[in-house]
């Protein structure tokens, strides 16, 4: 029997679960060992493909998980299972994870990136990679960053945009087809309050709270009723007010002031949240996990997640790999061939979160006390417990 320390809140969730026993501080379980035993807290919390990282209130930011091209920052190409912090001492207000790149926001606004850098996702003018952060060209500063697959987009104070990085299908939004290693502007003339970099397209808010989209469109993405790749912002079709919204892989959500989910794209898992795949793909917004208000939200690889007011996290979509946290890696349903919800899953242990991210095959959820809890595929140990055991119920990060 293995036996390991771990913080009592984390023996109340394992013991509600019915997986452990418990005898003061130390905990057995299905002999599998959790090294580590200090949480870390953060302010923020964002997963990526394989690896995932966490900001803490001081500015500080960790990395953990895949480290094949420097995406933890740390200098090295040496993943691991426990957060790591960055390398330069920089202080950041932000962080955004893509698919094998990184990018921080510091307090004066200037972007730096780390990581892969193949299709010049770091924007730093050139192709190679980085194991620390290296500061993006063109010397403009930003209030927000998004990385996503191999794009990267920042949100100037002016509400301009601009992105840079691969860009075959229209991701960057500057009218063309050409990869850049440094900012261009996204055309058309709109001013954003927020945006978010998907797969291989891009998704924004003007002050109004209207919701644009552009690049690839194979399966609805960019929600404008069709799926023609676009290369610069189209509307997205409805109407609709929103007040944020996130991209996943190839579907994107956005939420209103009330709570209620919207989302669009691809639905070949349920990812979409509503009850069907009957149709693979939507290309105009449907209403997602209908019934539940969102205080937060976030779409991943082929799933979704979202918190409401209460703090109790849904998750629903492709659940193969236990990104759902719900206890149940083989259903309750199957799509196709795949484990799946198509309606929203609570996640197991009763936590209250404030956030949660949700990354290609895991997430990550920022609980009521500043604590990171992941659960989901832990292949390159994204889900920063010291081990590279697969989860279906939150895990605690821990140094």
């Amino acid at each position: 029997m293995t036996r390991w320390l771990l913080a009592e809140s984390d023996v109340a969730l394992a013991a509600s679960l019915g997986f452990v026993t418990a005898s003061g501080a130390l905990v057995a379980c299905g002999g599998e060992k959790v090294a580590g035993t200090t949480p870390i807290t953060f302010a923020s919390v964002s997963a990526g493909s394989d690896h995932t990282c966490g900001l803490t209130a001081s500015g500080t930011a960790y990395c953990w998980g895949s480290d094949a091209y420097g995406a933890l920052g740390d200098g090295t190409t040496t993943s691991s299972g426990t957060p790591v912090p960055v390398a330069g001492a920089l202080t950041f207000t932000a962080l955004s994870v893509g698919a094998e790149h990184t990018c921080g926001l510091t307090r004066a606004g200037a972007a730096y990136c780390w990581g892969h850098n193949n299709f010049q996702a770091l924007g730093d003018g050139t192709a190679t990679d980085r194991t620390t952060p290296a500061p993006v060209s063109g010397g403009l500063t930003f209030v927000a960053l998004s990385a996503g697959l191999t794009h990267t987009c920042g949100l100037a104070a002016t509400g301009a945009a601009y992105c840079w990085g691969q860009n075959v299908y229209g991701a960057l939004g500057d009218g063309t087809s050409a990869d850049r290693s440094a900012p261009v502007a996204v055309t058309g003339g709109l001013t954003f309050t927020t945006l978010s970099a998907g797969g291989l397209y891009t998704c924004a808010l003007t002050t109004a709270g209207a919701a644009y989209c552009w690049g690839f469109n194979l399966y609805g993405e960019v929600g404008d009723g069709t799926t023609t790749n676009r290369w610069a912002p189209v509307a997205v079709s409805g109407g609709l007010s929103f007040a944020s919204l996130s991209t996943g892989d190839d579907h994107a959500c956005a939420v209103t002031s009330a709570g209620v989910a919207y989302c669009w794209g691809v639905n070949g898992v349920g990812e979409l949240g509503i009850g069907t795949i009957a149709e693979g793909y939507r290309t105009t917004p449907v209403v997602a996990a209908r019934g539940l208000a969102f205080a937060a939200f976030s779409a991943g690889g082929q799933h979704s997640c979202g918190v409401t007011s209460a703090g109790t996290a849904y998750c629903w979509g492709q659940n193969a790999d236990g990104q759902l946290g719900d206890g149940n890696m083989a259903g309750p349903e199957s799509c196709g061939s795949v484990p799946c919800s198509m309606t929203p899953a609570a996640v197991a242990g009763r936590l209250v979160f404030g956030t949660v991210s949700a990354g290609d095959r895991h997430s990550c959820g920022l609980s009521a006390a500043g604590t990171v809890y992941c659960w989901g595929s832990n292949q390159y140990a994204q889900l920063g417990n010291g081990t590279k055991v697969t989860s279906d119920v939150p895990v605690l990060v821990v140094r």
